[in-house]
C-alpha cells in the first residue's frame, strides 16, 4: 500500500482525492454564502451553526490535511514531470512548450489561491468580532463584517482577481480529478471539459455575487 501511494500513480490518485475534497467544500461554501441574499439573520445563523458544533474540528482538520497533501504533491509531481521531460524538449515543438506554459500557469494559480485562502481565513475567521442576536441567540455578526470588508477597494480587487484565477484553476482541476482516477475516457473528454467549466463558472459567479451585491447596495454604509 505504501509503495503504491509513493509511486507516481499513487501520488496522482492522492492529489485527485485531495482536490475532490476541496472541490466539494468550495461548492458547499459558495452555496451557503447565498444565504446573504435571504437575510442578515439567515447568513449569521448559517455561520453560527457551522462553528458551534464539534463537527467543525473534523472538517477543518480534513481540509487542512487535504490542502497540505494537494500542495506538496503538486510541487513534487511538477518537479518529477520537468525532470522526465528535460531530455525531450529539444525534439518537441510548440505543443510541448504549450504544455509547459500551462503547467507553469497552474502553479501560479495555485500559489495565488493558497495566499488568498490564508488571507481570507485571517480576515473572516480571525478578523473583527461583532455580535448580534438572532431568535434570542447571541452570535457573531458575520454579515456586518462582510459588508465592512467588501467595501474596502483594495480587498475587493484582490478578491475579484483571486476568484477569477480560482475559476481557471477549477476548470482544469475538475477534469484532472477524473484523469487521476483513470476515468478520463476519450469518449467523455468533451463532456467532462464542459462540466468542469460549468462548475467553475457557477462557483466563481456565486462567490463574486457577494462583493458585487455589497458594492451595488451596501457601499454607502446603509442597508439594502
Amino acid at each position: 500500500m505504501l509503495s503504491f501511494l509513493t509511486s507516481t500513480v499513487g501520488k496522482k490518485y492522492l492529489m485527485g482525492l485531495s482536490g475532490l475534497i476541496w472541490t466539494g467544500f468550495v461548492f458547499a461554501h459558495m452555496a451557503g454564502n447565498m444565504l446573504m441574499f435571504v437575510s442578515p439573520d439567515a447568513y449569521n445563523t448559517y455561520g453560527h451553526n457551522l462553528v458551534s458544533g464539534k463537527l467543525i474540528y473534523f472538517v477543518e482538520g480534513l481540509l487542512i490535511l487535504a490542502l497540505i497533501t494537494h500542495v506538496v504533491l503538486a510541487i513534487n509531481l511538477t518537479m518529477e514531470n520537468r525532470r522526465s521531460r528535460q531530455s525531450r524538449y529539444a525534439m518537441l515543438g510548440g505543443r510541448e512548450k504549450g504544455s509547459r506554459w500551462a503547467s507553469r500557469t497552474m502553479a501560479i494559480h495555485g500559489t495565488v489561491i493558497l495566499i488568498f485562502l490564508v488571507s481570507h481565513l485571517i480576515t473572516f475567521k480571525f478578523g473583527a468580532y461583532y455580535e448580534t442576536t438572532v431568535d434570542g441567540v447571541v452570535m457573531r455578526d458575520l454579515f456586518r463584517l462582510m459588508i465592512e470588508i467588501f467595501t474596502q477597494p483594495l480587498y475587493l480587487g484582490w478578491y475579484l482577481v483571486s476568484l477569477i484565477l480560482l475559476g481557471f484553476h477549477l476548470s482544469h482541476g475538475v477534469g484532472s480529478v477524473f484523469q487521476s482516477f483513470g476515468l478520463l475516457h476519450p469518449a467523455y473528454q468533451s463532456m467532462i471539459k464542459t462540466v468542469s467549466w460549468v462548475y467553475a463558472i457557477v462557483v466563481v459567479l456565486g462567490f463574486l455575487s457577494q462583493p458585487i451585491a455589497v458594492f451595488l447596495f451596501y457601499n454607502s454604509g446603509g442597508q439594502a
